[in-house]
């Protein structure tokens, strides 16, 4: 078997967080390509639920990623996010889930670099923390 390469799943915005991942893609910036974006409207849509499901369902980390505070296309939808992600970090560790493996980050259009950066920072970090127990008991 190879070696061990973690599932990230990016709820990311649609006017911010997504441009700048396409913005590393067109740049040809590398980041892992085990990463799995979900393009949102806004960051203040992600449901705790579609996280929850997606540790469930054998994801190793979530990233939740928009505008900065302040620039949110829909006035407040990232200050929603922040709560949320808040509550998730308190309520994971009920699941079993370390809450070192959910991230929120704000990253602009312009800021494919910062994309790519946080990408291969989240996933050497989950790749020290190793697979979560829903993927170890999964059958691949």
């Amino acid at each position: 078997m190879g070696e061990y390469e973690p599932t990230i799943i990016a709820f990311v915005c649609n006017w911010c967080t997504y441009t700048a991942a396409d913005l590393a893609g067109t740049s040809r910036l590398a980041y892992p390509s085990n990463t799995r974006l979900i393009r949102m409207m806004c960051t203040g849509m992600v449901d705790p639920k579609y996280v929850i499901k997606a540790f469930l369902e054998g994801a190793d980390a979530v990233l939740i990623s928009g505008c900065h505070p302040g620039d949110c296309h829909y006035i407040n939808g990232n200050f929603k996010a922040r709560r949320r992600v808040k509550l998730l970090k308190e309520i994971l560790p009920h699941f079993g889930f370390d809450k070192r493996r959910i991230r929120l980050a704000w990253i602009g259009a312009s800021e494919g670099v910062d994309f790519a950066k946080t990408m291969r920072e989240m996933a050497a970090e989950i790749k020290e923390l190793g697979p979560t127990e829903v993927r170890e008991q999964m059958v691949l």
